[in-house]
């Protein structure tokens, strides 16, 4: 209250001190105000004054610091400033060497220092409980302080503030729709019975993060061998993820880390990497594949045998010779796998094997193989090689590829053939004794008469030529002729009878019309003559 206003109602309540005050001998000391609340470090007046008779002695005793305001008779106003703690300041008065005195309330109010709440884990497990904490530092006057913890906007709990600094706590059990929330907590200093209002402190948020990571194992899809040199495919999935985008993905052959492609699906994750096998790497590696989220994860392992299994060298110590020329053919195979050589010789399987062979011409282009076993973390692995051999060798005309007396009907059709053998691959023409005519091999040809002849087939090539003689006899009858003529003259006489008769039929049918024509003349003469005058 300002000094103004106290001076100008001090008569008005010193004239009602007196109604009220008691006779010589009893006066009494009032303070004003007798309760009061202000902030921390703020100022207050306070009225001390007495109900005596006569002039008294009028005072304040308190800690604090006062400056006298004003005075009258029998009170007296001082200053309080700079309050900063709840005090007590006792008003007292000596009247007729009797002295009295009275108490006055001071309440200080402050907000809190700080108000903390403590960390959260940097992801939560779904379905598991957390608890919140929050302390509150400092904040006066107590009874009228409380702490709220929130999720979002949301109050979890609401709790009285009791010592310093006071925690409190709430507990709730996690759900997926607590991903990325903010939680905070939020003091509140409520003067509102004081008329003050309600004063609110929050601290800073934090954000939870929750997840869901399955106790079941990721599945992991590997070649369980691999050759030095190839790529392989590797997959590694999880289904049940949340939230799926968040899962992070660690692949690696040995020391070797992959670089997977992951899809992402409702909450499911596949990863997909090729993998490389280098030779340094031979033997057993382990593959692993990690599924991390939040902070947990899961992994499989399993173990991929990187080998080396080149394939067999087949060689023949010369691919193309002439008939009769020895041959060495060889197959030599990676130590440690046998090997299967055709053609070779019954005996003994080893990593290498060969034979000495005289080459035929049955022998050209015949393919040998050899094929190359090894056994690889308990798989057995194949391998194969082939060459061709050609073998050089004159014509040849035998009777299966050439027949030497062919027999036919006239008039039928049929493809003559007569082929020869030989490399290179020999000429060969085929022409009759006595006029050279040259038949048409490998041809769909009419067989006449004209045909039959003996004729000398000759197949030619750098390596020599050779002859045979074929015979043709085609068959016919003279039988044909006589048919044909009968057929002719068969044809002839019905072609005549059949003009005869034509001619005979048209002469017939003049004379009719004739006849019919005389006949109407003559009706029309009669008529013409009945007719009267």
């Amino acid at each position: 209250m300002a000094l103004g206003g106290v001076l100008r109602t001090l008569p008005v309540l010193l004239a009602l001190l007196g109604a009220l005050l008691p006779g010589p001998g009893e006066a009494q000391t009032f303070v004003s105000p007798s309760k009061a609340m202000l902030p921390r470090g703020g100022s207050l007046q306070i009225n001390c004054s007495s109900s005596c008779d006569q002039k008294a002695t009028v005072g304040l005793e308190t800690p604090l610091t006062k400056r006298l305001v004003t005075r009258g008779d029998n009170w007296i106003v001082y200053e309080l400033s700079n309050v900063g703690r709840d005090s007590k300041p006792i008003c007292f008065s000596n009247c007729n060497n009797n002295q009295s005195s009275v108490g006055a309330s001071l309440t200080v109010y402050w907000y809190p220092d700080k108000v903390e709440l403590a960390p959260l884990p940097s992801w939560q497990p779904v379905g598991e409980k957390l608890t919140l904490s929050c302390q509150v530092f400092g904040g006066a006057p107590r009874n009228h302080l409380s702490a709220v913890l929130l999720r979002g906007d949301e109050v979890l709990s609401s709790q009285q503030m009791d010592g310093e600094p006071t925690k409190v706590t709430a507990t709730l059990l996690v759900g997926r729709s607590d991903h990325r929330v903010n939680f905070s907590c939020r003091s509140e200093l409520d003067l509102r019975t004081q008329g003050l209002g309600l004063f609110k402190n929050t601290s800073a948020p934090y954000q939870l993060q929750t997840f869901v990571l399955p106790s079941t194992l990721p599945k992991l899809v590997t070649p369980g061998l691999l050759e030095t040199g190839t790529e392989g495919t590797v997959e590694c999935s999880l289904d049940g993820l949340f939230p799926v985008l968040e899962a992070q993905i660690h692949l690696a052959l040995g020391d070797q880390r992959l670089n997977p492609k992951i899809t992402y699906k409702n909450e499911s994750l596949l990863a997909k990497a090729f993998v490389k096998a280098n030779a340094e790497e031979k033997g057993s590696q382990q593959l692993t594949c990690a599924v991390i989220l939040g902070n947990q994860s899961r992994q499989i392992s399993q173990r991929v045998t990187i080998y080396s299994f080149p394939e067999p060298n087949l060689t023949l110590s010369k691919a193309e010779v002439s008939e009769g020329t020895e041959v060495l053919v060889h197959c030599k195979a990676h130590p440690g796998a046998v090997v299967m050589l055709s053609g070779a010789p019954a005996g003994p399987l080893g990593w290498w094997a060969q034979f000495l062979l005289n080459a035929s011409a049955e022998d050209n282009r015949r393919i040998f193989s050899c094929h190359a076993t090894m056994k690889v973390d308990g798989q057995m692995l194949n391998k194969t090689q082939t060459q061709e051999l050609h073998v050089l060798y004159g014509p040849r005309l035998d009777k299966t590829d050439c027949p030497g007396n062919w027999t036919w009907e006239e008039g039928s059709q049929q493809t003559l053939r007569c082929q020869a053998q030989g490399n290179p691959s020999p000429q060969l023409n085929c022409s009759r004794k006595g006029d050279g005519i040259l038949l048409p091999i490998g041809n769909l040809s009419y067989i006449t008469r004209n045909l039959m002849g003996t004729y000398i087939c000759r197949a030619v090539s750098t390596r020599g030529e050779i002859t045979r003689e074929v015979f043709i006899k085609v068959l016919y009858s003279d039988h044909q002729t006589s048919v044909v003529i009968i057929l002719v003259t068969a044809i002839i006489v019905l072609g005549t009878v059949g003009i005869t008769a034509y001619l005979y039929n048209r002469q017939r049918k003049i004379k009719k019309y004739k006849l019919q024509e005389a006949q109407k003349v003559a009706s029309m003469k009669l008529n013409t003559q009945a007719t009267p005058p």
